[in-house]
């Protein structure tokens, strides 16, 4: 990947480490690295060496402390609406991507740093991370999904407290609430996102896929609805080569093989 200023991609096997480095603002995010972010996503997920996704922030400070405020104090009306809808194209592709992305949260995620870690499958913090949706204090709210996404993950009225309050919350409650699946040490962030990012992708690339395509199917649907989704991607699953494989190896004691197809 070429001509990026403020995101690079490291390989780890069969792992895309995405990492934002913008270490003099805190990793803030801006026009650009929401566009970089853009780039990257969209050339990872046609890359079939990748299985899933790491994204981090560069340095010890931050994950993304927040947008660059004084990229934001020039917006009027129309502009807002620009800015706010760019960042939720982004986020959704994040969110929608067809292989596991986990957030490695080290330090501050702090309004669209929050927003973007929440538009991750999985979240794992560092201990000396702190999150929150600080907008109100700016006179805005958050806008590239924070308040979507947020309830869906901790229920309402948690949302609507740290929403309205833009209090900060710190890595062990951000777990007590399950606004992250884990807590780590500092120093261990990255293998340790890593480790998980193994865990998940032996499995088939098939079924992880559409299990995240019917997850996230059947939050924005009806039950009756998710549960017809979800029974056609078990069919379809049924005639894949890795379901085969899968369950060839399971009866013969074996690890399987899988081939993505």
């Amino acid at each position: 990947m070429t001509d990026l200023n403020f995101v690079r991609v490291e390989w780890d096997g069969e792992l895309a480490v995405v990492t934002i480095d913008r270490q003099d603002k805190m990793n803030a995010l801006n026009a650009e690295v929401i566009a970089e972010l853009g780039q990257v996503f969209a050339e990872l997920r046609s890359d079939d060496d990748v299985r899933g996704v790491i994204l981090t922030g560069a340095g010890e400070r931050a994950f993304v402390a927040g947008a660059d405020i004084g990229e934001l104090a020039t917006m009027d009306a129309v502009t807002g609406v620009q800015v706010s809808r760019e960042g939720q194209e982004v986020f959704l592709a994040i969110e929608r991507f067809p292989k596991p992305v986990i957030a490695a949260v080290g330090g501050y995620a702090l309004g669209g740093g929050c927003e973007l870690a929440l538009a991750c499958h999985i979240r794992m913090a560092s201990d000396n991370a702190r999150f929150g949706l600080p907008e109100v204090g700016l006179g805005i709210i958050p806008g590239y999904g924070g308040t979507i996404r947020l309830g869906r993950l901790i229920g309402l009225g948690r949302a609507i407290e740290l929403t309205l309050t833009g209090d900060h919350v710190a890595a062990e409650r951000a777990a007590t609430i399950g606004l992250v699946t884990s807590v780590v040490p500092r120093g261990e962030l990255l293998d340790k996102a890593k480790e998980l990012g193994r865990r998940i992708t032996r499995h088939g690339p098939v079924a992880l896929r559409m299990a995240l395509e019917s997850i996230y199917r059947g939050a924005d649907s009806p039950m009756a609805d998710g549960l017809t989704f979800e029974s056609s991607l078990f069919g379809l699953l049924a005639s894949t080569d890795d379901m085969k494989e899968g369950m060839t190896a399971f009866l013969e004691k074996r690890s399987p093989d899988f081939k993505g197809r």
